[in-house]
């Protein structure tokens, strides 16, 4: 693929991806209007209707406006990153995100790394080992992962591993990146062995069905070195159906992340999108949906141009 070519291909996906953004802010929008009573009710949250607060928050969200309008005020200040003011809290929505975007981030990135190496290294090992006990036993560990919901997993790392044997830290943060490290080891591991038991699965038939294929017969035949085999031919084809699903794998931690938070006592987004949705609060809530979604669409996005960079022969929309 020509350098014309990728830049093409990424102009198409980011014009996609604008367009799904507008429809995903449309419908955030109008979470405001499904909620129970009037759009007023939606931004007052818990919190007493006086006729003075009704007045300041009518005029605050435009809503006086004809509808349309009312979205576009609204959407324009969403790409300045203002969603209001939380009714929970009375703080900017802004900056109650921004306070918890950093340690769910680090947690998302730290469990996204645990979960490629502890599904596709192990994945790549049982494919070489196929009907093998290590291929059998690591097939039935994955099966056995994938069926255990998060926030079980979380109690059960948490049981054996904080208290029966307290190798880590029950809950917090810690001070300093090493210590931040060492506090989110077991929350980021629960994230990532239900993902990296998918991972094993997928990698190990993509690598099983590469190793198959002709290509690599003849390139045995010819007297390579299996390494070199293993580098040049069979990793490269065979993780190209794994980053396609690697996007994917991002909505599930960003799912994952609201029941592990509430299980080791984090204070990220998870809590916080939980504790606004008891509470009511749709400012929070409609800046928190709007963030997930385009950290979901943006994960996609980059999924996409690294399938392209590892087989430059594919043509998106065209022929070879």
């Amino acid at each position: 693929m020509t350098s014309r070519d990728t830049l093409t291909f990424i102009a198409r996906r980011l014009m996609a991806m604008a367009v799904l953004l507008v429809v995903l802010s449309f419908g955030v929008f109008c979470l405001t209007f499904l909620a129970p009573g009037d759009a007023v009710d939606a931004h007052l949250g818990l919190r007493p209707r006086t006729p003075e607060l009704v007045a300041a928050l009518r005029e605050r969200y435009n809503l006086d406006e004809p509808f349309m309008m009312q979205y576009w005020l609204w959407a324009r200040d969403a790409l300045q990153f203002d969603f209001g003011v939380s009714s929970q809290s009375t703080l900017p929505v802004s900056e109650e995100i921004g306070a918890r975007l950093g340690t769910s981030m680090f947690l998302a990135v730290y469990g996204y790394i645990l979960a490629m190496l502890l599904g596709i290294v192990p994945g790549v090992y049982a494919a070489l080992r196929k009907k093998q006990a290590i291929d059998r036993g690591l097939v039935a560990g994955a099966v056995i992962m994938m069926s255990m919901p998060p926030f079980v997993l979380g109690i059960l790392m948490l049981y054996v591993f904080a208290v029966l044997i307290p190798i880590f830290p029950a809950s917090g943060l810690g001070d300093g990146f090493v210590d931040q490290l060492y506090h989110l080891t077991l929350p980021a591991l629960t994230l990532a062995f239900a993902v990296s038991a998918f991972l094993l699965r997928h990698s190990r038939g993509a690598v099983i069905g590469v190793l198959d294929q002709d290509y690599v017969t003849f390139a045995r035949a010819r007297g390579l070195n299996s390494r070199h085999i293993m580098k040049r031919y069979v990793l490269r084809n065979a993780l190209i159906p794994v980053v396609t699903i690697s996007g994917a794998m991002v909505a599930f931690f960003v799912i994952g992340a609201v029941f592990v938070e509430s299980v080791f006592s984090i204070n990220g987004l998870g809590t916080l999108l939980v504790s606004s949705a008891q509470k009511s609060d749709m400012p929070m809530i409609q800046g928190l949906s709007l963030l997930i979604a385009v950290i979901i669409v943006s994960a996609n996005l980059l999924a996409d141009i690294a399938y392209v960079a590892l087989d430059p022969r594919i043509r998106l929309g065209r022929s070879s």
